[in-house]
C-alpha cells in the first residue's frame, strides 16, 4: 500500500469558504484552510495563535473608537459614547468631554484630522471640531466657516422651486422678507440667505412661513421680487455635512442630508473659505454628481486621486492641480458603499480598502496604469462566508492586518501584502461581542461587549503580544508569594478565568464577587483573563492527478509532522479525541512543576483510522491552554490503497 507525502508550506489564502470544498484545483485550496479561529497569519504564511487582549478601562457605553495622532510621539485613543468622549493617552484616561452626538449617531459619524484638529461630520448634527491645545488638553467646538466684514463665505444653494421668490422691504438695515411660498422655518433663525448675491441674517421668522426678519449685512440691490436667492446649504433646516477629508490642501465636504450627491471644495490654503468667486485657481470648487440614478456621497478619500465612494458607484476627480477649470470626474465603478453606517476607507500600499453597500465584500479599489482606471476587486471573494455586514475596521501596517468588526458580534482578521498575492482571512472570537476597532500608532485597541442585558459592560481592551488571555491583566506581589489578589478584576466577577502563575498554567478559577483572585498554591506573579481556543483545521486532503488520493478514495494518516516556532502547547485531533502534544523533559530532579520553554522544532502526531470518501480533514489542532503556538509548515504521511 503506497505512502504519499504532502508537505503544506504556507496557510497565506487563509480560511476559504465550504463552496471551495470541491475545488482542489486551486492554488488556494493548497494554501488555505477549512477554519481558522482565534489565529493570524503571518504574511510570509505561518500561522500563530492570536495574542491576548489586556484591560485598559471600562467604557460608558456602547460606541466607537477613533485615533488622534497629532505625531509620532504623541497618539492618543478617543472613545466616544453616548454625548461624550473620552480621551487616552499610553492607555491612561486623559479627560472626558460632552458631545452632541448619541450612540446611535455614532455609527455614521465621519471624522478626518490635520494637525492638532479632528474634524467630525454627521448628517443630522452640527459639524464639530475636536482641537488638541498647547498644554495637551482637548476642546470642542462647533465649525466656524470664514468671516470678512460681516459675511460669511460658506456654501449656499437654492432649495425647493426656482420660481420661488423674495421680496425685500428695504435695502438695508432691519428688514422683513416676504416670500411667494412659506420657505421659512423657525429653524432659519441665524441662518444666512443671499439675494441677489448680497447676505442677510434671518433673526426671526412669521408663524406661516411666508415672510421672515432678517439683519442686512451687505446693502442689497433693491427691493424687487427676485428669484436670485439662496440660503446657506448647512443648517438645522437642511441637514449638516455627511463627509469631508483634506485633499490638495483644502477641506473636501462630500454631500449632506438634503444635498447628497453634491461636493464643495475649500479655497486652496482656506480651509473654511467656499467662496466661489470668479473661478480663479485657488478659489473654490461646488458641483453635483449627476448620473443616471442619485448617488449619494458615504465618504471622500484623497489618495492618488480625489476618490468619491456613494451609495451606487466609486469616482476618480482629477485635476493635477484641481482648480475650477481642471476638475474632472469620472465614475470608475458601479459596487457603492452603506447607508446606514460609515466604515471609513483605507489606504494599505496605494489602494483603498472600502465595504461594499452588500455587506458582503471588502473591496480594493485600486488604480491601474494599463487602462487608467480604477478597479474594484472583491477580496473576500474565496471568505464569503466570514464577512457579515462590516461595521468597522482599521489596519495595522507592521503586522500587514486589517481588523474588521462584523455586525453579528464576530471579529475577522485579513493578512495583505500584495507582492506577494497573500490575503489571507482568520476569524477571531472572544467571551462577548466585538463593537469597535482602532489602530493608534501600532497598538490596536478594540471596544468589547461582556455579558448579557443589564449585567453587560463595554471594555476597552488592547492586544498585547505578551498576554494569553482576554479582558485580563498581569499582577506581581509586593513581596511574598500571595495566595490572594484584592479587587484585582471587579469586572469579571463571578467568571470563571485562566491562571498563568509564576509561568505556569493552573486550573481555572472562579473570580470572587468583589473581583478578588483567590488561589490555591501561592504565586509571585500571575496572568488572570478570559480563555479562548484557537483551532486550525485543514481542507480534505487532494491531490491532482494522483492516483489514490481524490475524492472518495480511502486514505489514512499516518503521520504529520509539525514544524513549530516559540511554542509552548500544541494539541492536535488526528481522529480519536483532541490531545497534547508533550513539551516537558523530565530533569535529572524530576521535578516538572516550571515554565514550558518556547520550543522551534519538529514535533511529530502519530494517527490511526481510516476515512472513506468523507470531506474531513486528517488533522485538527484545537488548544484552550493560555501557551504561544506558531505552526510554520505540515508535513503529513498519506497512506491510499492503489486501483
Amino acid at each position: 500500500m503506497p505512502r504519499i507525502r504532502q508537505i503544506k508550506t504556507n496557510f497565506t489564502s487563509g480560511e476559504i469558504s465550504p463552496n471551495l470544498l470541491g475545488r482542489g484545483d486551486l492554488s488556494a485550496y493548497e494554501n488555505g484552510a477549512k477554519r481558522l479561529r482565534n489565529v493570524h497569519v503571518f504574511p510570509t504564511g505561518g500561522v500563530s495563535r492570536r495574542p491576548g487582549l489586556r484591560l485598559i478601562d471600562i467604557a460608558s457605553g456602547n460606541g466607537r473608537l477613533v485615533d488622534f495622532e497629532f505625531n509620532i510621539e504623541q497618539t492618543y485613543l478617543m472613545v466616544f459614547t453616548n454625548k461624550k468622549v473620552t480621551i487616552y493617552a499610553n492607555d491612561i484616561k486623559l479627560e472626558s468631554k460632552e458631545t452632541p452626538w448619541s450612540e446611535q449617531q455614532l455609527k455614521q459619524i465621519i471624522w478626518t484630522q490635520s494637525a492638532d484638529t479632528l474634524l467630525i461630520c454627521h448628517p443630522d448634527v452640527e459639524p464639530q471640531k475636536i482641537i488638541r491645545t498647547r498644554n495637551g488638553s482637548f476642546i470642542i467646538e462647533p465649525w466656524q466657516f470664514y468671516q470678512n466684514k460681516n459675511i460669511s463665505y460658506q456654501p449656499f444653494y437654492k432649495f425647493g422651486n426656482d420660481n420661488i421668490t423674495l421680496r425685500p422691504n428695504r435695502t438695508s438695515g432691519n428688514i422683513t422678507i416676504s416670500a411667494s411660498a412659506n420657505i421659512f422655518s423657525q429653524d432659519h433663525v441665524n441662518c444666512y440667505f443671499k439675494i441677489a448675491d448680497k447676505q442677510v441674517l434671518i433673526t426671526s421668522v412669521n408663524a406661516n412661513g411666508l415672510s421672515a426678519n432678517a439683519k442686512v449685512k451687505q446693502n442689497l440691490v433693491s427691493t424687487s421680487a427676485t428669484k436670485d436667492w439662496q440660503e446657506q446649504s448647512f443648517s438645522l433646516v437642511r441637514g449638516w455635512p455627511v463627509s469631508c477629508i483634506f485633499h490638495q490642501d483644502r477641506l473636501v465636504i462630500g454631500g449632506s442630508r438634503d444635498l447628497p450627491n453634491r461636493l464643495w471644495l475649500s479655497k486652496s490654503s482656506d480651509l473654511f473659505n467656499f467662496d466661489l468667486g470668479t473661478g480663479r485657481d485657488d478659489e473654490a470648487i461646488e458641483f453635483a454628481i449627476l448620473s443616471d440614478q442619485v448617488n449619494a456621497i458615504r465618504a471622500v478619500f484623497s489618495a492618488r486621486h480625489l476618490q468619491v465612494l456613494t451609495s451606487g458607484a466609486e469616482w476618480m476627480v482629477t485635476g493635477d492641480p484641481l482648480t475650477p477649470k481642471s476638475i474632472q470626474l469620472k465614475r470608475q465603478t458601479r459596487v457603492g458603499s452603506p447607508t446606514d453606517r460609515y466604515v471609513p476607507p483605507m489606504d494599505v500600499d496605494g489602494a483603498t480598502l472600502y465595504v461594499s453597500r452588500t455587506g458582503k465584500e471588502l473591496r480594493e479599489f485600486l488604480f491601474t496604469d494599463m487602462e487608467q482606471a480604477y478597479q474594484s476587486n472583491d477580496l473576500a471573494m474565496l471568505a464569503g462566508h466570514i464577512v457579515k455586514n462590516p461595521i468597522d475596521h482599521a489596519f495595522r501596517t507592521n503586522t500587514r492586518l486589517v481588523y474588521q468588526v462584523m455586525e453579528d458580534g464576530t471579529w475577522a482578521t485579513v493578512t495583505i501584502f500584495r507582492p506577494e498575492s497573500v490575503t489571507a482571512w482568520s476569524v477571531q472570537e472572544t467571551a462577548g461581542d466585538f463593537k469597535s476597532v482602532s489602530v493608534v500608532g501600532e497598538n490596536v485597541y478594540i471596544l468589547v461587549k461582556r455579558g448579557d442585558g443589564g449585567n453587560a459592560i463595554y471594555t476597552i481592551e488592547i492586544f498585547d503580544d505578551n498576554f494569553n488571555t482576554d479582558s485580563g491583566n498581569k499582577f506581581t506581589a509586593s513581596h511574598d508569594n500571595q495566595k490572594i489578589w484584592p479587587k484585582a478584576l471587579p469586572h469579571l466577577a463571578l467568571n470563571k478565568v485562566k491562571i498563568i502563575a509564576d509561568g505556569i498554567v493552573r486550573e481555572d478559577i472562579i473570580i470572587s464577587k468583589n473581583g478578588s483572585i483567590i488561589l490555591e498554591e501561592p504565586a509571585k506573579t500571575i496572568e488572570t483573563g478570559i480563555g479562548y481556543t484557537h483551532e486550525i483545521e485543514p481542507l480534505p486532503a487532494y491531490q491532482q492527478g494522483m492516483v489514490g488520493i481524490g475524492q472518495g478514495t480511502p486514505i489514512r494518516l499516518v503521520k504529520a509532522v509539525f514544524r513549530l516556532l516559540n511554542t509552548s502547547a500544541l494539541e492536535v485531533n488526528t481522529g480519536n479525541g483532541t490531545n497534547p502534544v508533550p513539551f516537558k523533559r523530565l530533569t535529572k530532579t524530576g521535578v516538572l512543576d516550571y515554565p514550558i520553554p518556547n520550543f522551534t522544532g519538529d514535533k511529530t502526531v502519530r494517527a490511526l483510522g481510516w476515512q472513506r470518501g468523507e470531506p474531513k480533514p486528517l488533522w485538527l489542532v484545537e488548544q484552550e491552554i493560555p501557551l504561544p503556538c506558531t505552526i510554520l509548515s505540515i508535513l503529513t504521511e498519506i497512506s491510499s490503497p492503489i486501483n
